[in-house]
C-alpha cells in the first residue's frame, strides 16, 4: 500500500478508472454478443438494430480510450460482414 499522499490519491484514481473502464468494456462486449445472437437466430432486422447499438458501444469505448481503434474497426467490419451475409 502507498504511503505517500500523492501515491494514495493515484491509487484511488486508478481504481475509479478501472471500474469505469470495466463497465464500458462489458457494455461493448454485451452489444457484440447481441448481434451474434441475432445472427444465429436468423433475425436480420433485429441483427441490424443490434449492429447499430454495437457500433455506438464500440465507438464510445474508442473515444474514452478503453480499447484501440483498430480493434473496434475490426469488430465492426466482421459484424457488418456477418449481418450482410445473412440470407
Amino acid at each position: 500500500m502507498a504511503n505517500i499522499k500523492s501515491a494514495k490519491k493515484r491509487a484511488r484514481q486508478n481504481e475509479v478508472r478501472r471500474v469505469h473502464n470495466a463497465s464500458m468494456r462489458s457494455r461493448m462486449r454485451t452489444a457484440i454478443k447481441q448481434v451474434r445472437k441475432a445472427i444465429e437466430a436468423g433475425d436480420k432486422s433485429n441483427a441490424q438494430t443490434a449492429l447499430q447499438g454495437a457500433y455506438c458501444a464500440l465507438d464510445s469505448t474508442v473515444t474514452k480510450g478503453v480499447v484501440h481503434k483498430n480493434m473496434a474497426a475490426r469488430n465492426k467490419s466482421r459484424l457488418t460482414a456477418a449481418v450482410k451475409a445473412m440470407a
